[in-house]
């Protein structure tokens, strides 16, 4: 991710003297730090996690630190977030017997390390510790985890979805949109037809977007070459035990056409569409991050030109420009799963690289 306010030239405009950004054509960069740390403050201080449950009272206190960096570029009305940020929540809580004696109060931290807009569809790391480690402690601590650990990541996913939407400068960007456009009118007939004929110009183009059919959405292409056999990569793609080797992630892969699967944890789900043994899969795949009701279709078609050396094309149809929480960087970070994740991978833990 680029740091704040450092730019490509190549795709930054020069400033008009007057100061005007005209139709927001090039990058208006806005600082949203300073906002996220008012708003992880006020979302994260004094929340509530355990009240007498279990007789265990535990609260978050304050806001320690927010740390990094947050931003919004906005061109042409577009909103791309950027922000690599840690925080840091102090809590504490108070165990009591069943006569409602107090048997501890303690107090301990909260961490989560990186929350990055370039894994927006993925809960972060979140460290929970406490400063006393007798047994009494640790329970509050498991506690902390299993209860306010929930909390605080819906807190981080609002987050995610507020800066989507341009963070700080979401309000001025609604304003933007719902501003009446200020036509010109005329007396002239020759002006009056001219706007007729504009009108009627003007909606060719709906007519063209609906032909279109599938706008929003990208396909992948990626041409990958292995030193091993055909049928050792169709192996290593379909085993589950396999996918848990190379991306250090739980995996469930069923074998069969028609049968489901579920990788990275479940962010990634779907159903086998076609299988031919080394030579292709075709299967229907879903992020959990992407809107609702929304697939892609992945086709990988195996090519052994020379024994011992295989080529993969990969097709991936149907990408969302956008995840649920208007991130407009799925296609590029889908392309980069593929590269880093999975093929970069299995060359890597297999040595299978040319």
């Amino acid at each position: 991710m680029a740091k704040y306010g450092e730019g490509d030239k190549r795709w930054i405009v020069e400033e008009r003297p007057d100061g005007a950004n005209v139709h927001n054509w090039h990058w208006a960069e806005t600082d949203c730090l300073p906002w996220s740390k008012m708003f992880f403050t006020k979302s994260l201080s004094d929340l509530t996690i355990l009240d007498g449950q279990g007789n265990l009272r535990i609260k978050t206190k304050k806001v320690e630190k927010v740390d990094g960096e947050a931003y919004v570029n906005i061109r042409k009305g577009k909103v791309i977030p950027g922000y690599e940020i840690s925080l840091s929540v102090s809590w504490e809580g108070e165990a009591k017997d069943g006569e409602g004696k107090t048997l501890l109060k303690a107090e301990g931290n909260l961490e989560i390390p990186y929350i990055s807009d370039e894994n927006a569809d993925e809960d972060p790391e979140v460290k929970v510790t406490v400063k006393d480690e007798g047994p009494i402690g640790k329970a509050l601590k498991e506690a902390m985890l299993a209860k306010g650990k929930p909390l605080v990541l819906e807190k981080v996913r609002d987050f995610v979805q507020a800066m989507a939407k341009g963070g700080p400068v979401k309000d001025e960007l609604e304003a933007k949109k719902s501003a009446p456009k200020t036509n010109t009118t005329t007396s002239n007939s020759n002006s009056a037809a001219v706007s007729k004929e504009k009108v009627g110009v003007e909606k060719e183009p709906k007519k063209e977007v609906e032909k279109e059919g599938k706008k929003g959405f990208k396909t992948i292409t990626m041409l990958e070459k292995f030193n091993c056999r055909a049928k050792d990569m169709y192996e290593i793609l379909m085993d589950e035990n396999r996918w848990k080797g190379f991306t250090q992630s739980n995996a469930r892969i069923s074998k069969e056409v028609g049968g489901q699967f579920s990788i990275f944890d479940g962010s990634v789900t779907g159903i086998n569409l076609e299988l031919q043994e080394g030579k292709l899969i075709a299967q229907r795949w879903r992020f959990g991050s992407w809107p609702d009701g929304i697939d892609s279709t992945v086709r990988l078609v195996f090519n052994e030109p020379e024994p011992g050396v295989t080529i993969i094309k990969l097709t991936h149809l149907d990408v969302p420009e956008e995840d649920r929480y208007g991130n407009a960087t799925v296609v590029e970070n889908t392309e980069r799963g593929w590269r880093d994740l999975i093929f970069n991978k299995i060359r890597a833990v297999f040595g299978f690289g040319i």
